[in-house]
C-alpha cells in the first residue's frame, strides 16, 4: 500500500490520481508497490514472464535486442511517466517478454501485478486512456527506428548521432565504438570504418571510449545527405 507522499509523486505522472476519493486513485492506493532499481540492474530478460507492469517515476530504461550474431540494437528508452509497450503487449497477451530491458539511471517506479493491470484496462476509462496513448506514442518510435535503420545510411546516422550528443568545449562524445552501433543497429566494425573515414577528412579524431568533433559544419553536411543522394 502506497503512504501519501508515494501517491502524490504518482499523481504528478499520472494526472487521474489527483482526487484521492476516485475510485482508480483508492485501487491505486491499496495495490501498487513503489519499488527502487539501480542502475544496471535487468529488469527483464528476453524470454522472461512478464508479471507486472511498471510507470517510472525517475530514472531512465533501455530496451535492446541482441541477434543471433550478438549485434544489439536500441529499440527505445523510456523515463518518468512512460512505460515499456513489451512489458504492455505482453501482460495483455500473456506471453513472454521478447527483448532485454535494464536500468540506465537509478531508477524508481509504481508497479502494479498483471492481473490488477488487466482488470484496471476493462474498469477504468483514464488507466486504459493512459495505456493506449503510451502504446501509440511508443509505436511511433519504434517504426522511427525501423524507418531510420531500413532506409538511410549508417553514415548518414552516425553523423547526425554525433552532432546530437557532442557536448562541451571542444564538442566530445563519451562512447565506444560497440555503445553507437547498439544505438544505430549496426556492427561495431561498420561504425569504426565510418569513424576512420571521418577522421580521415578531418572531420573527428578518436580516442579510447572519446570521439572530438573538429569540424561541425563538416559532419552536419554529412547528416544532409540521403539514400541515393
Amino acid at each position: 500500500m502506497l503512504q501519501a507522499h508515494e501517491l502524490r509523486l504518482a499523481s504528478e505522472i499520472l494526472p487521474f490520481l489527483r482526487d484521492p476519493a476516485a475510485a482508480i486513485a483508492r485501487d491505486f492506493t491499496a495495490q501498487a508497490t513503489l519499488l527502487r532499481l539501480p542502475a544496471g540492474a535487468t529488469i527483464f530478460a528476453e524470454g522472461d514472464e512478464c508479471s507486472a507492469f511498471a510507470v517510472l517515476a525517475g530514472g531512465q530504461v533501455r530496451v535492446f535486442k541482441i541477434g543471433e550474431t550478438g549485434r544489439e540494437i536500441t529499440l527505445y528508452r523510456f523515463g518518468r511517466g512512460e512505460s515499456c509497450i513489451l512489458t504492455t503487449s505482453c501482460v495483455l497477451s500473456q506471453r513472454n517478454f521478447p527483448a532485454i530491458a535494464t536500468v540506465e539511471h537509478d531508477a524508481t517506479a509504481f508497479v502494479v501485478g498483471q492481473t490488477t493491470f488487466r482488470d484496471w484496462i476493462d474498469r477504468y476509462s483514464p488507466w486504459r486512456d493512459y495505456v493506449f496513448q503510451l502504446l501509440s506514442q511508443r509505436l511511433a518510435t519504434v517504426m522511427a527506428i525501423v524507418d531510420e535503420i531500413a532506409f538511410r545510411r549508417v553514415d548518414v546516422r552516425l553523423a547526425e548521432f554525433l552532432l546530437r550528443h557532442a557536448q562541451g568545449d571542444p564538442p566530445t562524445v563519451s562512447a565506444t565504438h560497440q555503445q553507437i552501433a547498439a544505438e544505430l543497429g549496426t556492427s561495431r566494425e561498420v561504425v569504426s570504418r565510418i569513424l576512420a573515414d571521418f577522421s580521415d577528412d578531418g572531420l573527428i579524431s578518436s580516442g579510447r571510449g572519446q570521439i572530438v568533433v573538429r569540424n561541425p559544419a563538416g559532419l552536419r553536411q554529412r547528416g544532409e545527405l540521403r539514400l541515393g543522394a
